[in-house]
This record gives C-alpha cells, structure tokens and sequence, in this order.
C-alpha cells in the first residue's frame, strides 16, 4: 500500500491488487508511456498528459507536469508510515547545525564568513592535527551563523568551529 500526495491531495494506491484508490472509491485507470519520462494516462474517462520531470534519489519524492501544470509528489510506502508512527522520521531529517573539530588541533585557516551559503561538502575551515592539514567541510546546506574560533586557536575535539 502506497500513501501519493500530490501537492495537497492524497492517494491510496494498493499495489497487491493493482487497485488505485481515491478518496476510498476504486478509480479506473489506464497508462500508455509515449518515450522516456512521458505517459499519457486516462482516469475515469479522463485524459492527462504526464511527464517526470525531476525524480529524488530514493524515488519518494518526484515533480512532474500533468497536462502543463506542475505538481510536487511525495510517495510513502508502509514502512515510512511506520517509521513516521514511531515518530523516527524525525531523526532522519534532523540536521546539525553545529561543525564541531573531530579531534583536537589548530586552526590554520577559516575559509566561511558569517552569512555565508554553505552546501554540503563545502570547505569551511583547515584543522591541523598531528602535524596534518585537515579540511573541515559542511555536512548539510545551510548559512553560516556564527564563527566560534579563530585563526591559530588550539582546539580541543568537539569544541565548536562553526554554527549554521
């Protein structure tokens, strides 16, 4: 069973029987894919022309047009429902807003500035420890909000560098 949210709207599809069902009513529906990423689809005797636009890694999340206009979709299946039950959802889409050193060092350089929009992987600042240069990057997408250290401070591990 698959929970599809299309923008506000929400869709219950049973993947056992094949059965798409809205709004608890079985709703009939037939599918032909015209090329790659475009499908043109009738649902109870009305026509849509669908095309996948962008689809996430994991494939719950996707955009697409239906008949020229553009919908977000989110898809769960029954283990995100559980997940989300158990309220471990939450843990995976928590993100650390604090870069604190992974070991104890010296702050050569600082390469981020307060306000600055970081992306995952971008370098932040240089640690040396044991005599190497260690890059500390963003872990996540964010804006720098404060720089706790500064140039040729000794740090000790999990002091705070820097808060996104």
């Amino acid at each position: 069973m698959l929970n599809i949210k299309v923008n506000e709207q929400e869709f219950i599809f049973d993947l056992i029987s094949g059965n798409a069902i809205l709004d608890g009513k079985p709703v009939n529906a037939d599918t032909v894919k015209l090329a790659p990423n475009k499908y043109h689809v009738i649902i109870n005797h009305k026509s849509y022309n669908i095309e996948l636009l962008e689809k996430s890694e994991n494939g719950k999340t996707m955009r697409i047009l239906v008949n020229g206009i553009k919908q977000e979709i989110a898809i769960k299946d029954k283990y995100d429902a559980l997940l989300s039950q158990l309220g471990m959802d939450k843990l995976m889409t928590t993100k650390n807003n604090n870069i604190k050193a992974p070991m104890p060092g010296l702050v050569l350089r600082i390469m981020a500035k307060v306000g600055d929009q970081v992306k995952k992987g971008d370098a932040l600042l240089v640690l040396e420890a044991m005599k190497m240069e260690n890059i500390i990057k963003a872990d996540g997408e964010g804006i720098v909000k404060r720089i706790a250290v500064e140039p040729k401070q000794v740090v000790e591990k999990n002091t705070l560098l820097i808060e996104l």
